[in-house]
């Protein structure tokens, strides 16, 4: 990827409702040649999409939690992403390496409803849970290209 390129992607990680114009003044092209690449860009599939930033709190989901999970009889399908992507409270699965197979990001509203979403989690997919509640998020979603 070109370092332009890749200077339109930083910018639009910080601020993903930036207009073409202003684009444009920050890496020093036109406006029509910044909306060429953006596009360029999403039909690569570089930029996948755009999204807004809530907050969780106002939304009544103040509690975030990381749940990692592993089958009880390993010796099952490992099915555990479908039979749990019902359930609305898992933010994000993640495959990963180590004692457990995947890690859940969960929101929900308080303790009781993540005792609750524990067993949810436990009966739907057959799997053993070890939990921890996040206290502060100093950042999240850094931009990571330079």
């Amino acid at each position: 990827m070109e370092d332009i390129d890749r200077q339109i992607v930083s910018l639009l990680l910080r601020d993903g409702r930036m207009s073409y114009t202003d684009l444009g003044k920050a890496t020093g092209l036109s406006t029509s040649a910044v909306h060429q690449r953006v596009r360029r860009l999403e039909e690569r599939g570089v930029i996948k999409g755009y999204a807004a930033v809530v907050d969780h709190e106002a939304l009544g989901q103040p509690l975030m939690a990381f749940i990692s999970i592993k089958p009880i009889d390993p010796s099952q399908p490992d099915d555990s992403p479908d039979r749990l992507a019902h359930i609305t409270e898992i933010e994000a699965c993640y495959s990963v390496a180590g004692e457990e197979n995947y890690i859940l990001k969960v929101r929900v509203e308080r303790p009781v409803a993540l005792e609750e979403l524990l067993a949810k989690i436990r009966s739907s997919a057959n799997v053993s849970t070890r939990t921890m509640m996040v206290l502060s998020t100093p950042y999240e979603n850094r931009p990571t290209i330079a």
